[in-house]
């Protein structure tokens, strides 16, 4: 079975940065109030001390945002990418994908992506990031609509095609 491209539409630059932006803030909303409980509220003053730096007009070199043990890596970091995998996997979306109406597919098949794939995809995250993100904006200029991440784990963001 190919990908039904009569029935489908491949999902562009800007809608997928709209559903980005809604599964940051749901993920923010979720490692905020945990992040919190485990380490107070003076972890975000830490955290944001960077940004402050800078805003003030300090021309001190910005490192990265602290990490205070294992507990801020899980929650920052490994939470949220099991969420997402998870949302992959069983729904074909995140929550902003769904809110947009689009899925992850197969590239080949249209069918739902696999465990591999999904893991594949969400590790290509950081490959797209390489280069200022190129790897995202080249979402913008593809025929199918891949971002790199796309690329390397065989899917693609589809939604079903609007009727005139």
């Amino acid at each position: 079975m190919a990908l039904d491209e009569t029935r489908y539409e491949y999902v562009g630059f800007w809608a997928r940065v709209l559903a980005s932006l809604v599964d940051t803030v749901l993920v923010c909303l979720l490692i905020w109030p945990l992040l919190t409980m485990i380490y107070g509220s003076e972890y975000w003053a830490e955290y944001f001390a960077p940004l402050t730096a800078v805003l003030g007009g300090s021309l001190e070199v910005i490192a990265s945002a602290p990490s205070r043990g294992p507990a801020d890596v899980i929650v920052s970091y490994v939470l949220p990418a099991v969420v997402i995998i998870i949302f992959w996997v069983a729904r074909q979306a995140t929550p902003g994908k769904m809110l947009i109406g689009a899925r992850i597919v197969d590239a080949e098949t249209g069918g739902p992506l696999t465990r591999r794939q999904a893991i594949g995809r969400y590790l290509g995250y950081y490959v797209s990031l390489f280069g200022l993100g190129l790897g995202f904006f080249w979402v913008g200029w593809d025929r199918r609509k891949q971002g790199w991440h796309d690329k390397l784990a065989g899917t693609v963001v589809v939604r079903d095609r609007r009727r005139s």
